[in-house]
């Protein structure tokens, strides 16, 4: 969920730490990170891990006479009163397993019921129904995961007609995508923000410009932090006016993103798929040729032969950030194989995301990471790292996809053996949640002691 900066405009603070769990407070470091801590997750605590994990997923269902305009009982990321559009995403591909206990396809059509004639969904909705962003700002949308949502609950239960029922909102919300966000060059561009993860480095570091008033990088940034407003809804509402003209507000168009381009090619598949099981094949053909474009141009622009990574682009240069969003292109199956092998290493790399708690958002060798997490800066995301998992997984590459499972999966159960509960996000460089992190969150991070437990661990 988008919310470092979010939460600095309404003025809210971080959640504090000092459980470094035998490490001292670390300053940012790319020295390798010894994986193994010892600790060994037993039977029992998995079960532990499971059950909690079900009971606060359970508490948190929203729905009924006390909403003023969600009434029926839908799975929530219980961040705000507000419903968020990737995190609802991510909840069902572990709600999934528990559809008889969790109201799940009602999550979906709480989004699906309030898309606009022309496929807009917006990526937030207050709790009275009302879209947070309007259509034309940078941050209204989210990561295009509605077809994943959908694909994951399929895989567990095979009805036909709720992909009937949801093929054509998906077909118009994939043709809203592409007739907004696409770019001559076949790739997209889309904001920071708005692409979930909040405050990761896609310009070039220490970059200045002339847009935005011929504010330069450090003055744009601040303006966010600057904003007055004596309640929080004056905060928000200044930070949904004043957002366009900070760095990010205004390098959208500029930027090109490997993420939200991988994750559109990865729709176009998904819908494929769809399309087949429900016989709409008159449609396979634009899915086809548009995958093909993506994929051409993806690699021919953003693939760096030299560093083997994909980087995102701004004003068509490659701005060589690596972050964890560039493996999209696994889901997206955009990767050929000549490139496949040299761009996973990066993975294994103890030095870039093969931390102790293995998958970082930002690489170690970045030099805006932080080990101990500052939200995307270097924070382990368990949306992010069970893509990575099910990428590796979907291109046949299961010996890496196990293996960083389970490395992920001991980190968090430590997390949770000292703790009793799960975090939002998770430090990389220590056995530690992140600083900042919100506490009780599943939340997508019930994709560990659920989705990963059933698809990795428990054999």
């Amino acid at each position: 969920m988008e919310r470092r900066e979010f939460n600095k405009a309404l003025g809210l603070g971080a959640i504090g730490s000092s459980m470094l769990m035998g490490c001292k407070e670390e300053t940012q470091t790319t020295a390798p990170v010894p994986i193994d801590t010892g600790f060994k997750v037993t039977p029992e605590l998995s079960e532990r891990m499971y059950a909690k994990a079900l009971e606060i997923t359970k508490r948190k269902v929203r729905g009924g006479d006390s909403e003023p305009f969600f009434k029926k009982p839908f799975v929530d990321a219980a961040f705000s009163d507000n419903i968020f559009l990737w995190d609802t995403c991510f909840i069902v591909c572990f709600a999934k397993y528990h559809m008889d206990e969790l109201p799940v396809y009602q999550a979906l059509d709480n989004f699906y019921d309030r898309m606009e004639e022309d496929g807009y969904i917006c990526r937030e909705y207050r709790k009275d129904g009302r879209p947070l962003w309007s259509k034309d700002h940078p941050v209204s949308i989210n990561p295009p995961l509605l077809a994943l949502a959908e694909t994951e609950i399929y895989a567990v239960k095979k009805d036909k007609e709720r992909l009937r029922y949801a093929y054509p909102i998906l077909k118009k919300n994939f043709e809203f995508h592409v007739n907004r966000y696409q770019g001559e060059d076949k790739l997209f561009w889309g904001d920071t923000l708005g692409m979930g993860m909040d405050n990761i480095p896609r310009s070039p570091r220490n970059w200045t410009t002339d847009e935005g008033n011929g504010m330069t990088h450090h003055e744009l940034g601040d303006k966010l932090g600057k904003m007055g407003g004596s309640t929080a809804e004056e905060r928000l509402n200044m930070f949904i006016a004043d957002y366009v003209e900070t760095l990010q507000g205004v390098w959208n168009k500029q930027g090109r993103l490997v993420d939200f381009t991988s994750q559109m090619a990865m729709y176009a598949k998904q819908l494929m798929f769809i399309a087949k099981e429900i016989g709409e094949e008159s449609d396979l053909g634009q899915y086809e040729t548009f995958h093909s474009e993506v994929k051409e141009a993806l690699n021919r622009l953003c693939w760096n032969e030299e560093d083997t990574f994909y980087y995102d682009l701004g004003y068509g240069e490659q701005v060589k950030r690596k972050h964890i969003g560039m493996y999209w292109a696994l889901l997206g199956e955009l990767i050929p194989e000549e490139n496949m092998d040299h761009f996973l290493a990066h993975l294994t790399n103890p030095d870039e995301f093969y931390r102790k708690t293995p998958l970082p958002a930002l690489s170690a060798a970045d030099p805006d990471y932080k080990g101990w997490g500052d939200y995307w800066l270097g924070g382990v995301w368990a949306p992010t790292s069970y893509m990575v998992l099910k990428g590796l997984t979907a291109n046949g590459k299961d010996d890496l996809a196990q293996d960083l499972a389970e490395k992920t999966y001991a980190a968090i159960a430590e997390v949770f053996e000292a703790t009793d509960t799960f975090w939002e996000n998770y430090a990389p460089d220590l056995i530690s949640y992140g600083m900042p992190a919100k506490l009780d969150f599943c939340g997508w991070t019930g994709l560990i002691p659920i989705a990963i437990y059933n698809e990795y661990i428990k054999g």
